[in-house]
């Protein structure tokens, strides 16, 4: 498999273009870290700006999605304690949490002293729509660059969700522990968009509607919420504006209770899912589902292309794949 010299991106993903010296399109338009640095900058004061207006205004400040895994949890840590917000934290428990990522939660949830909500949808409905994921054709190709069709499902369900609890409970932000390959520095603070947000549940709701029926409709959002779109929260992701390295990381999680679990792919802190779903994805589209991301971290110095090509090489665990497999009735 070819593979760009500067990054991971391989020759199988659907966008890429490569010079004559074997570099790709995105690492040619990557701006530099001087560039990057300036950006950070004007968002950080964005940030800081819009948590003077809002901090203390409402019972809570910042509604956490809180996975449990690495990243979401140094996020947490940052909302408490470096931004100085009252938070409330929200994890979505979709069937496949790690029993590992459950008791950091807890042990992370009580060391901060974080109010927390569990919230279990009903598994059959969500096996449901993890089978349809796979087999259904629900995204279109570009969606499917970032992320597999599974954790695209489980992605929106839970901007959907959390989106419906800050209207419910009129708090201002969402927060989000992307890693800054995920998602770009613009998009570290950015308004909730009424109209791109019904456009993106009307492309999953259908479909799954078709097929489920009423069952799914407690997990999307009424058209009330769109009535009044300057209420819309926004959504904050702190980490792509402020300084990313894995070692700290790792260092200030272990300080809150946080251990690494021995039952996830080397891609994933927080879901047994995560490898079955790679899987599915590099069978069906011929790409790793995290090149995209690994391949931003690798451009930014986070990691080097060495430990990127390493990390999307490592097969998942078979015997976690099976139970998986089982689990959905595949």
């Amino acid at each position: 498999m070819k593979i760009c010299r500067t990054c991971v991106l391989p020759h199988t993903f659907p966008t890429i273009e490569f010079d004559q010296q074997g570099v790709c399109n995105y690492c040619r338009s990557f701006r530099g870290e001087e560039q990057q640095e300036e950006l950070k900058k004007r968002y950080r004061g964005k940030l800081e700006k819009l948590l003077a207006t809002h901090r203390g205004v409402g019972d809570y400040d910042v509604l956490m999605a809180y996975s449990g895994g690495k990243d979401s949890t140094y996020t947490l840590d940052l909302f408490k304690n470096y931004f100085h917000l009252r938070v409330l934290a929200l994890t979505f428990d979709h069937g496949f949490v790690s029993p590992y990522a459950i008791n950091n939660i807890t042990r992370v949830i009580e060391k901060l002293g974080v109010d927390h909500i569990l919230f279990k949808p009903n598994f059959e409905v969500m096996k449901r729509i993890f089978v349809l994921s796979v087999q259904g054709n629900l995204y279109s190709p570009k969606t499917l660059e970032r992320a597999s069709t599974i954790c695209n499902s489980c992605m929106n369900l839970v901007k959907f969700i959390t989106l419906k609890m800050t209207l419910e409970k009129g708090i201002p932000f969402i927060g989000y522990g992307w890693s800054p390959g995920q998602a770009p520095v613009q998009s570290a603070v950015m308004k909730n968009n009424a109209e791109f947000i019904r456009a993106t549940q009307k492309a999953l709701f259908e479909p799954l509607h078709a097929k489920l029926g009423d069952e799914i409709k407690p997990y999307f959002l009424g058209n009330a919420i769109f009535e009044h779109p300057d209420h819309l929260p926004y959504n904050l992701h702190p980490l792509a504006i402020l300084d990313y390295h894995e070692e700290k990381i790792y260092g200030r999680i272990k300080e809150l209770g946080w251990e690494s679990p021995q039952d996830t792919d080397p891609n994933s802190t927080n879901c047994l899912m995560n490898a079955f779903a790679n899987q599915v994805h590099q069978e069906q589209y011929g790409f790793h589902p995290y090149a995209f991301e690994i391949a931003g971290l690798v451009r930014m110095g986070v990691l080097s292309r060495e430990e990127g090509i390493h990390r999307l090489a490592q097969p998942g665990n078979p015997l976690l794949i099976g139970k998986v497999k089982e689990k959905l009735g595949i």
